[in-house]
Parts: C-alpha cells; sequence; structure tokens
C-alpha cells in the first residue's frame, strides 16, 4: 500500500514508520508544515497531536484516502464530523484508542469482570509528555464497563502506557493490567488496521475490536 504517515518523526510514527516499510508498504512520512499532494495514496496513519489530527484527517478524507488514527484525544463532536466527512466520501475511518493488542485484550477482560464485579477503578500511567488526560484508552474502558468508573491519571518520566483496572468485592480484588514498555507495541495492530481498512464500512469505526 501507498501510505501517508500523519506524525513521521513522533513517538510512535518513529517506530512505526520504518515497520511499516519492511513489511512492505510505501511511506511518506510528513511532519508540522509539511504539505504533500495527497492523491494517489491508499491509506493515511496519523499518530500526531489532538490539536493536528483534526486537520490531517479532514485532508486526507476530503482527498478520498481511508484513515487509520492512533491519536487520542479526539472530541466526540470531532469524532462526529470525521463520520460525516468520511461518509460522505464514501471512505472507512478507523479510530484506535490503542494498537496494543494485549491491551485490547485488557479493555475486553475488564468489560466482562465488570458484569460479574461492578465496583472498580481504573489508573492509567504515561510519559510525561503525553497531552491528553484521562487517556483514551482508559476512557473506552470506562465506557465498556458502564461508564460511570472513576479514572485516575499518573503522567511521569520512565513511562510509557500502563494501565490497571482495579475490581473489588467483599473480601476480594481483581487486577487486570496491561503494560507497554516499548511503542513496538503498536506496530502489528496498526499493520492489522491496514490489512483490514478495506473491509470496513465507509464512515466511523472506533476500535481494534472490529478486527479481530
Amino acid at each position: 500500500m501507498k501510505i501517508v504517515l500523519f506524525g513521521r518523526d513522533g513517538k510512535v510514527g518513529a517506530v512505526l514508520g520504518p515497520r511499516l516499510a519492511e513489511a512492505g508498504h510505501a511511506v511518506t512520512g510528513v511532519e508540522v508544515g509539511e504539505e504533500p499532494e495527497l492523491r494517489g495514496f491508499d491509506a493515511a496513519v496519523d499518530f500526531t497531536t489532538p490539536a493536528a489530527v483534526l486537520g490531517n484527517t479532514r485532508r486526507a478524507l476530503g482527498a478520498g484516502i481511508p484513515c487509520v488514527i492512533g491519536t487520542t484525544g479526539l472530541t466526540d463532536d470531532g469524532l462526529a464530523g470525521l463520520d460525516e466527512l468520511a461518509r460522505e466520501r464514501g471512505v472507512p475511518c478507523l479510530v484506535v484508542p490503542n494498537f496494543a493488542i494485549g491491551a485490547v485484550l485488557m479493555m475486553r477482560f475488564a468489560a466482562e469482570a465488570a458484569r460479574a464485579m461492578p465496583h472498580a477503578e481504573i489508573v492509567e500511567l504515561h510519559h510525561e509528555t503525553k497531552l491528553d488526560a484521562p487517556s483514551g484508552t482508559a476512557k473506552a474502558t470506562a465506557a465498556r464497563m458502564g461508564g460511570n468508573v472513576p479514572i485516575h491519571s499518573v503522567r511521569l518520566p520512565g513511562l510509557v502506557a500502563h494501565q490497571e483496572v482495579i475490581l473489588g468485592a467483599p473480601g476480594q480484588t481483581l487486577t487486570i493490567r496491561h503494560d507497554t514498555t516499548s511503542r513496538e507495541a503498536f506496530v502489528p495492530g496498526v499493520l492489522l488496521a491496514l490489512e483490514r481498512l478495506s473491509s470496513l464500512p465507509s464512515g466511523l469505526t472506533v476500535g481494534l475490536d472490529a478486527l479481530l
């Protein structure tokens, strides 16, 4: 596939770009201030910032390019706008809070556990430069658990991306935890998303679960 990668030099993009190339994709990386001609690409991938992702994705969708978004911090209004534009252009737009397969499983297990243990809290821990709090993964987990789960955010040097869901009941607790120790963890999920992007309907799809 011919892919435009927004956020080429970012924490994820710097890892992802070479791995996409190794997998046989032709990758054109884009950073702030660069505006390449977008027509002719098979897909756009965005790992930038909440301030940049909407503009990048609107440009790509406007050019009729299917999009894969790993940037978190999008508002409900922003997501609704992307859904509308993607439907108008007849292309899919996949938004994934966390591309690590283990994190997707953690969310699934937490949702299952919440049906039997409704008292729970979420602790999410990320590197100190992460701009949004709570994280997209934590908010998605809480939504799948019923929506009223308290979330505690930690931002410290030395962390990458970590989350634990603690469920409590009389005489016992259950902790479900996922740790991302390297951004290499996101690569298989992005490759899976690109492989199956064409199978998604036009408009917005949220979560990697749709492809598993």
